[in-house]
């Protein structure tokens, strides 16, 4: 092969590659990188990036990136070099194979988007689910990937603005939280804050200014603050390297959004790491970070309930620390990491240096069974809500920890346990507390769930899970039970029964009116050709919400006389009672649960002959 000219400047960051390498693959692996660099060099010649560049600068840069950040071995580095090979020149898979084997022709292969004169969802949708699925085989994939779009996204200046929200958007719905899910905190972080600059630069110009005066205000007590403890464990024989680490624009933000508050009301926009020496035996990790915990809670302040330990329980992508808030002597909160050398290494490569086969093959089953069952919206949804960006553990009375992502339930929490338990679950003991199962569970949180045979999955469980699981499981037996294919109107929410009538929308989905509700006579008179006849019959397994209002001459026992009328003698069941009285008159609103339209309204007749009801309305006719 002959060898096209080069500029020194990219030879030169060629071989930093070369090195990287050089002490980590034998000599042989070690020509094939070098034969991978100049095969795409030869492929790509003549050919330039947006920015005016040789071509060839962006599968170097995509190499170093795998080779020196993400410490890979020889064949991902060489699918690095060739990634683009297949994509944008002449050269075929079977040349890369012939050259440069099976496996090095399945990475660049995995990372290749195919070209289609028609795509099964969208071009985006179509190529999530193509990198997504290559995890079947090997995540190297995913991380020859990550890699492309980490070098992309440090480039992006040179593109137009719509593509720059395009490529943006992309990287914070999908690519940063892949990064987290694989444990990349530094990639994920990185990409998270390059998205963010190009999609919102005003935002994140005055967040990064505002983090540079902070940093500025704060230097000098965390300086003091670090001295400090590190004086301190010295004294009792404990080496330590202090790191302050300061968060970026996009992490701030997001805080900003979730607590509702400005800037400066913030907590933590930066932390202290307490980094010791991977300890000998007989001492363990756990065994040094509690004894620097105690020296450091015995002479500085600590915020009550602050400790978090990821050390027995790590996060789902398998950070480990041990953090803890502690009052500094200028009397502000500091947030501590107390890590060790190998926390630390596992924070910045995440899957890479210590591979939980177990995470690993849930992982690739979750990814695997989405790209294979989901449609374009549900499967973007699924990725958004498996590759969460924070999670929390939960626990069975009897310890088993469950990961569950941040705002999960208790019936997500049902499900990753068993889908047996999950379709039959009516309530939720949450530290021993009796709670729905729409209750959101936080870290720590002890849960049983209650179970009932008349119990099974609804429609409105959709509306109060999160994940992936959770909504698949409920989705999966609503269309096998055969729900019907509309809605109920909010405002008048027929029954089964009840005279209706259906409008169907431009994306085809019917919406369910009684006759006379007042929407229903709007669409009609707007938009008569959306009407379609529909019947509404009953189903004995299903309920619906209903709602009265009883006016009464208040007496004693009437209370205990209407409750009588719908639970035993209807025998349905209530979901509120708000009562009043004034001046010997009574309102009454009850919300309850019936089959249909008919056992409604002799319901509200058997209530209306109860001595003192007055009047009994349907709310809903009052909407």
């Amino acid at each position: 092969m002959e060898k096209p000219v080069v500029e020194e400047s990219i030879l030169q960051s060629a071989h930093e590659v070369f090195d990287v390498m050089r002490p980590r693959v034998s000599a042989e692996d070690l020509k094939r990188i070098e034969d991978a660099f100049w095969f795409a060099a030869m492929a790509h010649d003549g050919q330039r990036r947006m920015s005016g560049l040789p071509y060839i600068v962006h599968p170097v840069a995509v190499a170093h990136i795998v080779a020196a950040e993400l410490e890979l071995d020889a064949n991902p580095v060489i699918a690095a070099f060739l990634h683009d090979v297949v994509e944008d020149t002449e050269y075929t898979i079977e040349d890369i194979r012939a050259r440069f084997g099976d496996d090095v022709a399945f990475l660049v292969d995995a990372v290749t988007k195919r070209k289609k004169e028609k795509y099964q969802y969208t071009k985006q949708v179509d190529n999530f689910r193509q990198i997504l699925d290559s995890v079947h085989y090997d995540i190297r994939a995913l991380l020859v990937k990550l890699s492309d779009r980490l070098h992309n996204m440090r480039t992006l200046d040179s593109m137009r603005p719509d593509k720059q929200m395009k490529i943006a958007g992309e990287t914070d719905f999908f690519y940063a939280p892949l990064a987290n899910r694989l444990g990349l905190y530094p990639v994920k972080s990185e990409l998270e804050n390059l998205s963010f600059r190009y999609r919102c630069p005003r935002e994140f110009a005055i967040l990064e200014d505002q983090l540079a005066q902070d940093r500025e205000r704060t230097a000098g007590p965390v300086r003091a603050f670090s001295e400090e403890i590190k004086r301190l464990l010295a004294e009792k024989g404990i080496a330590v390297r202090m790191e302050t680490r300061y968060r970026k624009p996009y992490s701030v933000w997001r805080s900003m959004k979730e607590q509702k508050a400005n800037f400066s009301h913030v907590d933590f926009k930066h932390y202290i790491r307490v980094i010791y020496e991977v300890p000998q035996a007989p001492w363990t990790e756990k065994d040094i970070s509690l004894y620097i915990y105690s020296i450091l809670s015995g002479h500085f302040q600590e915020r009550p309930g602050s400790i978090t330990n990821y050390i027995d329980h790590p996060k789902d992508n398998g950070y480990q620390g041990f953090h803890v808030k502690m009052l500094n002597p200028a009397g502000v909160w500091e947030e501590l990491h107390i890590s060790s050398d190998r926390m630390i290494r596992n924070a910045r490569l995440g899957c890479i240096v210590e591979r939980n086969e177990e995470w690993l093959e849930r992982f690739k089953a979750v990814l695997q069974d989405m790209a294979l069952h989901l449609g374009d919206r549900d499967f973007m949804e699924g990725v958004s809500s498996s590759l969460y960006n924070e999670d929390i553990i939960a626990y069975t009375p009897k310890g088993k920890g469950v990961i569950l992502p941040k705002g999960a339930t208790a019936l997500d929490f049902a499900y990753e346990i068993h889908t047996d338990i999950a379709e039959r679950a009516k309530y939720a003991r949450i530290n021993g507390n009796l709670s729905p199962l729409r209750t959101e569970l936080h870290r720590g949180d002890c849960v049983e769930i209650g179970v009932a045979d008349d119990v099974c999955p609804q429609k409105e469980w959709l509306g109060f899970v999160t994940t992936y699981k959770a909504k698949k499981h409920i989705t999966a037996y609503l269309k096998h039970k055969g729900e019907p294919l509309f809605s109920r109107c909010p405002l008048c929410q027929p029954l089964p029964g009840d005279e209706v009538i259906g409008f169907k929308d431009a994306k085809g989905q019917i919406t369910l009116h009684t006759r006379h509700c007042a929407e229903a006579v709007r669409l009609a008179s707007e938009n008569g050709d959306s009407i379609v006849e529909m019947d509404f019959p009953e189903d004995p397994t299903r309920l619906y919400p209903a709602g009265i209002r009883i006016i009464a001459i208040d007496r004693y026992h009437l209370l205990r006389d209407i409750i009588d009328c719908i639970v035993e003698r209807r025998k349905l069941s209530m979901s509120e009672l708000c009562t009043r009285t004034e001046d010997q008159i009574v309102n009454c609103d009850i919300h309850f649960f019936v089959h249909s339209a008919e056992e409604f309204r002799l319901t509200i007749s058997d209530i209306a002959a109860i001595r003192g009801v007055d009047e009994v309305k349907d709310l809903n006719a009052e909407n």
